[in-house]
């Protein structure tokens, strides 16, 4: 049942949007009279706030709106209280039919003055049309108490127009559900239009109906727990949230965790959720492991016995139930169920089940897994540190390995699985040793993942290292070949935090700087010499500072040839899935943060934020490829055009044997756009083919 808003809700003529220039003041009006004449503060901000307002509304006489509101965003960054100009902004944005963006500044100046009703009532009628009806309403009821009677009179009419819509669904949507008890599509209705008319107790009243209804879709938890988030009631919303975030659909389960507290649940949370939703498997599943890390293994013994009740398939949690048994002397409540479990498609599994019941083909690792059960109360040590490693919960993974390793020194996969464990929590030299164990593992897989490991981590631990990358990079955009590169030479002293190094980049391309503009600065056209300190902090973040001197190879001018270059700056990278390197296919994310100041951009700090996103194809033939898309976003210190761009589009990887190693070859295409306004040699908008091939090299 779609709602159609009455024609009521239109704007009376005194409230029809159009830039009311009577309303500004005098400087202003002086500014739009003669937009030629520099004002007497153009060099202060308040000046160059109105130099740009100044030339915003001679853009807006000469109905050049895309001008127009370059200028007013430019005004305004520099003088953001100035409601009058986000007013005449928001006006352009509906001249051109930016909608949404109108809406947003008329938010603003509301936000700024809350007394300016004829905003409040623009912002209120742009809520309702892009669909934000519940905050339009709320708006709208509160100027219904206006001092000013026009607007009391405005929003009275366009307050009941949408609650008398709202008031009329619910009761035809009241009258299905009265005739057909437990109609789920007619529940979940009615509890959105009941939220939209900000009645959150029967929202939640029908969301939880609904819910009943259909338990499958658990979606619905999470429209159920921000409901009753908002109505204050925390503990319910808590246990609502909890059960969403453990389901099975990403998009419910990745909101829900966003709307919970950022800890993890404690016990009494997960049985107030697991009351909500008995059904939820995977709850309750954590819901025993994590009775079983606290050691009260009666209690995680009657959540593994609910779930073998109610999942028959779920032979991890079968498997558990009859070890917790069996290490309390009830073999004959066990047995069936390991039985069950010996039977499962899991052969890990079952190898590890026939081990705990000494049978004389249980393998070598099987003896492990008796002597981890006594150690640990009934719990499998090995097979608990597997768990939490893969749900992320690092310091019980290595507690649980580390547990598994004295009762078996001689299981090779436990030592490789302690050192990835001490690798993620960031103990990378703790880990190269657990590595190297690894690596004499008569298992070739073992050994060959631990050697790889081994191989990357030990350069971070020499005395001196060495490495060099570069990048070569052909545009068309500018129809060049870059190229970057930089070779260093790092120092280790002792135990200190940051290594000193010696390093030289070049930047250059292949035709002369000088075809370019000045302040492109794509090719410095120079060899930089520089020595420099840099700490690696927790979390892949980098700080690094360096000073030296930059040689250029094209400048005639010997003062532009040689001269003091000084750089540093933040650098932070993080991937997701299944990255490039990754055995299996799959999707993956990663970033790339820099923050960079440079003496030669006059001063300036330049932020680079790069982003990909996409899937990780199946290896083929020696040939691993990625297909993803990109989001490049770089601004600067200073707000100079050339250092604010965006750009986003499709993007190949490709890392092969054909090609050298530790080298990818990236291909992408972009669509971009400088975001400040203004000045423009070339044009605001701009496409971009580029290849280029990475390479790097460490020692």
């Amino acid at each position: 049942m779609a709602q159609t808003p009455a024609p009521a809700l239109q704007l009376p003529p005194q409230t029809a949007r159009q830039p009311m220039m009577q309303d500004r003041g005098p400087a202003v009006s002086a500014a739009a009279a003669s937009p030629d004449t520099p004002l007497p503060g153009a060099k202060t901000a308040a000046g160059a706030a109105q130099q740009a307002a100044q030339n915003a509304y001679a853009a807006l006489r000469a109905s050049d709106y895309d001008r127009a509101v370059a200028g007013f965003t430019a005004a305004l960054r520099l003088a953001p209280d100035r409601a009058a100009l986000r007013k005449d902004l928001a006006y352009t944005y509906l001249k051109i039919g930016e909608s949404e963006a109108a809406r947003d500044q008329f938010g603003e100046i509301v936000r700024l003055d809350p007394t300016d009703s004829h905003s409040a009532l623009e912002y209120a009628f742009l809520c309702f049309e892009s669909h934000c009806q519940a905050e339009a309403r709320r708006i709208f009821d509160r100027l219904r108490a206006s001092p000013d009677p026009e607007t009391r009179a405005t929003a009275e009419r366009a307050f009941q127009n949408i609650d008398r819509q709202l008031a009329e669904d619910i009761a035809r949507w009241s009258q299905v559900v009265a005739q057909a008890e437990g109609n789920y599509s007619a529940e979940r209705e009615l509890a959105r239009l009941s939220e939209q008319r900000d009645d959150l107790d029967s929202a939640a009243t029908h969301y939880l109906k609904a819910w009943r209804a259909r338990p499958a879709d658990r979606s619905l938890l999470l429209d159920l727990g921000r409901v009753w988030k908002a109505a204050g009631r925390f503990d319910e919303a808590n246990a609502a949230l909890l059960a969403a975030s453990r389901s099975q659909e990403p998009r419910a389960a990745e909101e829900a965790r966003e709307l919970l507290p950022a800890r993890y649940p404690y016990v009494p949370e997960f049985r107030q959720a697991l009351a909500l939703d008995p059904a939820n498997t995977g709850l309750r599943r954590e819901l025993a492991y994590l009775l079983l890390a606290m050691k009260q293994n009666a209690e995680a013994e009657a959540e593994f016995e609910k779930i073998a009740q109610t999942d028959s398939a779920d032979d991890l949690s079968t498997a558990q139930l009859g070890l917790l048994r069996l290490a309390r002397n009830d073999r004959a409540g066990a047995m069936p169920l390991l039985k069950r479990a010996m039977n499962s498609r899991d052969k890990d599994l079952a190898a590890r089940v026939r081990a705990a019941l000494n049978l004389p083909d249980a393998p070598r690792a099987g003896a492990s897994s008796t002597a981890q059960n006594t150690a640990t109360g009934g719990v499998n040590a090995k097979e608990m540190a597997e768990k939490s490693f893969r749900l992320g919960y690092l310091k019980d993974a290595l507690r649980y390995f580390q547990a598994a390793h004295e009762t078996d020194p001689g299981d090779y996969s436990v030592d490789l699985k302690l050192g990835w464990t001490y690798n993620q929590l960031h103990q990378d030299e703790l880990a190269l040793g657990w590595f190297d164990l690894a690596r004499q593992s008569p298992d070739s897989s073992i050994s060959t993942e631990a050697e790889t490991a081994y191989r990357n981590l030990r350069p971070a631990f020499e005395r001196f290292r060495f490495t060099v990358w570069a990048m070569p990079l052909y545009s068309t955009r500018w129809s060049d070949t870059f190229s970057y590169g930089q070779a260093k030479t790092e120092i280790r002293i002792a135990k200190l935090p940051f290594r000193p190094y010696i390093s030289m980049r070049f930047v250059g391309d292949t035709r002369s700087a000088d075809a370019l503009a000045p302040d492109q600065y794509l090719s410095e056209s120079s060899f930089i010499l520089a020595g420099g300190v840099a700490a690696t902090l927790r979390h892949g973040i980098t700080l690094w500072g360096e000073a030296g001197r930059s040689i250029g190879y094209l400048h005639s001018d010997s003062t532009d040839r040689n001269k003091a270059d000084y750089r540093g700056g933040v650098a932070y990278g993080h991937g997701w899935g299944k990255l490039l390197g990754a055995k299996s296919a799959g999707t993956f994310a990663e970033t790339h943060e820099d923050g960079v100041f440079i003496s030669r951009f006059d001063d300036d700090f330049i932020v680079y934020s790069q982003s990909r996103a996409g899937y990780t194809l199946p290896a083929r033939a020696g040939i691993r490829a990625q297909l993803c898309a990109v989001a490049n976003i770089t601004t600067d210190a200073k707000r100079q055009y050339w250092a604010n761009t965006a750009e986003a589009g499709p993007s190949l990887r490709v890392s092969a044997k054909f090609l050298p190693p530790a080298s990818t070859l990236t291909v992408e295409a972009v669509r971009g756009a400088y975001m400040i306004g203004g000045y423009f040699p070339r044009r605001p908008n701009f496409y971009d083919f580029r290849a280029g091939l990475w390479y790097a090299f460490s020692h």
